[in-house]
């Protein structure tokens, strides 16, 4: 497995989103800047690749979330519309 940054032995799935995000931004950074093997180079690809996932899979479930809550503030709304009754 690929030392993260932080220098620990961690699966990617475990991580936070935070956590992700920050260690794949390292990553570009330690990619971008050059001056690795290129074994090194392909290693951190390929972690980064992994934080990357970590990161959309965090990302689709908050919008799931967002979207379940908007869905049920909705249905809600129309019931509480559906109940009233117009004043004559």
């Amino acid at each position: 497995m690929v030392r993260t940054v932080a220098g620990t032995e961690e699966g990617a799935a475990t991580l936070g989103y935070e956590q992700a995000r920050d260690e794949l931004i390292e990553v570009v950074r330690r990619l971008e800047a050059g001056g690795t093997s290129l074994e090194d180079s392909l290693a951190l690809w390929e972690r980064g690749e992994e934080l990357a996932k970590v990161c959309r899979r965090w990302l689709e479930g908050a919008r799931a979330r967002l979207d379940a809550s908007l869905t049920s503030a909705d249905a809600a709304g129309e019931r509480a519309e559906g109940d009233a009754t117009p004043e004559a």
